[in-house]
């Protein structure tokens, strides 16, 4: 038996467990562990790939497993993250008595609470982004609308930006924070927002570099040393807004650079 041919689907499956243990670690309110098990999972779904190209063992199962996996640990994750996150902004606000109107969502008349619900949208739109990759052959030298995994990223780095997991202990001072950007109202739009470009037809820059020229290759350097300096001066904070420079420059590429190729 060629063994070679299993390590890149070995590297794949331990993606998916790292997903597994994410949605487990969501249910128990650690949303931190869960956001670096996420993390875990998006250098495993890096490698994958990478090791399949280097051991020449590309395969259709290895293709269909990658996307499952995906949506298990790109998809449903951030979902619930983002459904986690926006019970635990509805807890804090009653916990402090800004949203005593909101009482009556855990009693007789309203039994659902119903804003995290909208976060659903993220695996549903999600498996449909991975259901159009999957088939869609003008996505080799660039992605068309915003990969699962960059999705991913955005959403589950939110606990590591507004230390979710210590709100509790730290309402007074993040009172005004929750409700100027952590409210259910502000997160419905970000989830509605996030699952839009998943499947939007906006061509964003692929970071494989086929040589190392500077006219070729000058948006992706551009992407790359402030990505450095992002890192360098707000760490783990700094993923959202990685993210967010890379839909951006993905634009200016499309309008300044892209007609000129």
């Amino acid at each position: 038996m060629n063994i070679k041919k299993h390590i890149p689907n070995a590297i794949t499956c331990g993606n998916l467990l790292c997903g597994c243990l994410a949605i487990i670690k969501i249910f128990e309110g650690n949303l931190i562990l869960a956001s670096y098990f996420v993390g875990t999972a998006l250098i495993l779904d890096f490698f994958d790939g990478f090791t399949a190209r280097i051991l020449n063992v590309s395969s259709p199962i290895g293709k269909d497993l990658d996307s499952l996996a995906d949506l298990v640990t790109f998809g449903v994750v951030p979902g619930l993250m983002m459904f986690k996150i926006i019970e635990i902004i509805r807890i804090l606000n009653l916990s402090t008595g800004s949203a005593n109107s909101d009482i009556g969502a855990i009693g007789i008349e309203n039994p659902v609470y119903w804003p995290p619900y909208f976060a659903l949208v993220i695996p549903i739109f999600s498996a449909i982004r991975l259901a159009k990759f999957n088939n869609d052959t003008r996505q080799s030298d660039s992605f068309i609308g915003l990969p699962t995994p960059a999705n991913a990223m955005f959403i589950c780095s939110l606990p590591l930006v507004f230390n979710l997991d210590y709100l509790f202990f730290e309402s007074e001072n993040n009172f005004l924070l929750s409700n100027l950007i952590l409210n259910p109202t502000a997160l419905i739009v970000l989830s509605l927002l996030m699952s839009f470009l998943l499947i939007i037809e906006l061509p964003l820059i692929a970071l494989k570099f086929k040589n190392f020229g500077w006219s070729d290759n000058k948006i992706k350097f551009i992407f790359t040393a402030l990505c450095i300096v992002l890192i360098l001066f707000f760490q783990l904070k700094s993923l959202p807004l990685i993210i967010i420079l890379y839909i951006l420059l993905s634009i200016v590429n499309n309008i300044f650079f892209k007609k000129k190729v």
